[in-house]
């Protein structure tokens, strides 16, 4: 006999509303390292959906300092930074980080999203609004939540609209960003933004969790893309999971405001510190981001997209104007967009279908992601099987 369930029936609800919009989310177990060629079941594929941009996560070099790390720093943090969690790997790779971006100070945190939580929630407040672009990342508007800032959104990449709320703002407050827009793939108009945020003397904050280790000058992000420094940028996120290829985060700052946020950034105070291994083996590929190698990987990356794209360019397909290596192709529908993903999957492509809520209702996609570790057979199976899914009769 089947036990009755105690489940609240506004849950059962909620669940049975997303199965029949086609927007359930269910985690899919890789048997493999994180690398374009994965397996699932036993089953073989070609991944376009890992945000390893650069091919480091599985990079032998990586994995020899982690090993190396834990041998001798050991695995856990044991406690938070400000009890006795902060080892040497952790201010190695802060001291490196900030050599490297032209920051006072960097402070590092679990995850990009405690980073947003902590920087935001420790920043804003009731009487200092947050104004930020409609299309930034979750972590960066439950930031302002979890603040209980007020908080205002412009339409997207749109400087005429942020200055619209900036000039309407009672109090002055903070002016937050994506870098690179995590579903989009394009990039802020930092520069303009920048200005803006000086001129109406509000503070300004890039998450460039996208952009950091792939774009500009050594790798150093959207930050060098738009020629801005440390004044321009006074706070400026990153992560380790994406283009580092390991796990973590960090911000950048000056030595003002990396003391406040000691002080005052709860997910920094009361979490325990990043794996020293990891740290260990992040500075690491920190050496490799700004090394020949890095170079050349950034270069091959940029050859993948600028082929795919053309590629694509003859399909029947709603490609976003992207210059990164997110190059989502817009579906609209969700059934049919994961229609598609199915049918791409029966064909050995991984390629996972974005929906609602994560992007604005009627526009589902297929958020293909690319590293420089694909190979040019990678991306012509891709090419060749998105035409002939997208061409199907």
């Amino acid at each position: 006999m089947k036990q009755a369930s105690n489940t609240p029936d506004w849950v059962l609800s909620a669940l049975d509303e997303r199965r029949q919009q086609n927007l359930m989310r269910k985690t899919v177990t890789l048997n493999s390292p994180q690398t374009p060629r994965t397996s699932i079941n036993g089953q073989e594929y070609t991944a376009f959906c890992s945000n390893d941009y650069l091919g480091l996560a599985n990079h032998p070099s990586l994995i020899k300092a982690l090993q190396e790390g834990a041998d001798q720093y050991g695995v856990g943090g044991g406690s938070s930074h400000l009890v006795c969690g902060h080892l040497s790997p952790h201010q190695a790779l802060e001291e490196a980080l900030a050599e490297w971006l032209g920051y006072e100070r960097v402070m590092l945190f679990s995850t990009g999203y405690m980073a947003n939580l902590g920087v935001i929630s420790a920043l804003a407040n009731k009487s200092r609004p947050v104004v930020q672009d409609k299309l930034n990342h979750a972590s960066l508007i439950d930031g302002a939540v979890l603040a209980q800032a007020t908080l205002r959104r412009y339409l997207h990449a749109d400087v005429a609209s942020a200055e619209k709320l900036l000039s309407k703002a009672t109090n002055k407050g903070l002016l937050v960003t994506d870098g690179v827009f995590s579903m989009d793939g394009d990039i802020a108009p930092l520069a303009e933004l920048s200005e803006l945020a000086s001129r109406y003397q509000w503070m300004f904050m890039v998450d460039d969790a996208h952009g950091v280790g792939c774009l500009g000058d050594l790798g150093r992000g959207s930050l060098s893309l738009a020629g801005l420094d440390s004044q321009s940028l006074p706070i400026l996120m990153g992560t380790f999971g994406k283009a580092f290829g390991t796990s973590g985060a960090f911000v950048a700052t000056s030595h003002e405001y990396a003391e406040y946020l000691t002080q005052f950034a709860r997910p920094y105070v009361y979490t325990t510190s990043m794996s020293p291994a990891m740290a260990h083996a992040t500075l690491t590929s920190l050496n490799i981001i700004c090394s020949g190698e890095g170079e050349s990987r950034r270069a091959t990356l940029a050859e993948n997209i600028a082929y795919l794209r053309k590629r694509l360019a003859s399909l029947p397909v709603e490609l976003m104007e992207s210059t990164t290596a997110i190059q989502p192709i817009v579906i609209g529908d969700s059934a049919k967009a994961m229609q598609i993903s199915e049918s791409l999957r029966s064909l050995g492509i991984l390629c996972t279908a974005i929906r609602p809520p994560t992007v604005p209702v009627g526009s589902a996609r297929l958020r293909i992601t690319l590293s420089a570790d694909h190979s040019q057979a990678d991306l012509m199976l891709l090419c060749d099987s998105l035409e002939q899914v997208l061409t199907a009769k």
